[in-house]
């Protein structure tokens, strides 16, 4: 039976039969829709007192420190990694998720933006890519 292979695959190959492929469309929605309505509570979040919400917190202390902790949470993704703890490395990686969408909600940028460019670059090779940004 013809399996699927990464990355499309998140975990290694599922089965391309009618089940297999339906379970692989309906993991990756039920992905894009965990993070539009992550976007959505970020949106919330935003308006509430500084003193009621994180994302208020944070927003209200500015860009610089939203830039500051999404750097701080990459930094710690990459320890994790290196670490060897799965289970550290999924927690900081939501972090660095996370703290990105609390960014560009700040700078007013939807996460759809960033889709559409993930989606714009499908297919063509990072070496290309990379060259082309600059040229």
């Amino acid at each position: 039976m013809p399996r699927c292979a990464p990355p499309g695959c998140p975990r290694g190959g599922d089965a391309l039969d009618g089940k297999g492929a339906l379970a692989h469309v309906a993991r990756m929605t039920t992905s894009s829709d965990t993070l539009a309505r992550l976007e959505q509570v970020i949106r919330e979040r935003t308006k509430a007192a500084a003193g009621e919400s994180y994302v208020a917190s944070l927003n209200a202390r500015g860009l610089p420190v939203i830039a500051r902790k999404l750097g701080e949470e990459a930094v710690e993704t990459v320890v994790a990694a290196l670490s060897g703890d799965d289970q550290e490395l999924v927690g900081e990686a939501a972090d660095v998720l996370f703290h990105l969408m609390v960014l560009l909600g700040h700078k007013g940028i939807a996460l759809g933006s960033v889709l559409a460019e993930l989606e714009r670059r499908e297919g063509t090779s990072g070496l290309v890519e990379k060259a082309s940004r600059n040229a």
